[in-house]
């Protein structure tokens, strides 16, 4: 009986201590052989095979689905393919993994600004402000684009105006 307050307290240790170590490893620890796997993918999009690589990064994503840099890489070897909406579904899942990337913030950015989806930019661009505490040149960059893309919608959205307007015919006059 002298004993049990102590024997509880060290078998609560051990129980504390051992379901740690089943939990497995941290959110932040990628898998090496995905890492390893993303470097190949890299490799063929610089050798110029988008597909292959697309491959090796969904490998890499099969071996270790919290691999944040395989999704941005896919996302920027489908966006090159001009696939943007599947490009901002991957920037999306790294996102879920790391709210914070500015690169997938930035890059998603331009995806969103690509298929015209300005309001969305917008809000990336207003998160990646939050995020970047130092002078972010991507914010800049994306804030531009934005502005050259919306003033090409007025443009064109006054030049259909004008034509409606050209186009329509006279009403004749009542005598």
């Amino acid at each position: 009986m002298r004993f049990s307050p102590a024997t509880i307290a060290l078998s609560l240790t051990f129980a504390i201590m051992s379901s740690a170590s089943i939990s497995g490893r941290a959110d932040d620890d990628v898998d090496a052989r995905s890492i390893a796997l993303v470097k190949t993918g890299d490799e063929e999009v610089s050798a110029g095979r988008v597909d292959s690589a697309i491959g090796w990064y969904e490998t890499a994503l099969a071996v270790d689905p919290r691999n944040r840099a395989a999704y941005v890489a896919m996302a920027r070897a489908v966006k090159s393919q001009g696939l943007n909406g599947k490009a901002i579904g991957l920037y999306t899942e790294a996102l879920e993994i790391d709210p914070n990337d500015q690169i997938a913030l930035a890059e998603q950015a331009d995806a969103f600004i690509a298929k015209g989806a300005l309001e969305q930019a917008r809000k990336n661009m207003a998160r990646l402000t939050t995020v970047c505490r130092a002078d972010c040149a991507s914010v800049t960059r994306l804030s531009l684009a934005i502005d050259a893309v919306s003033r090409k919608e007025q443009a064109q959205a006054s030049a259909v105006d004008l034509k409606a307007t050209l186009g329509a015919t006279p009403e004749p006059k009542a005598n």
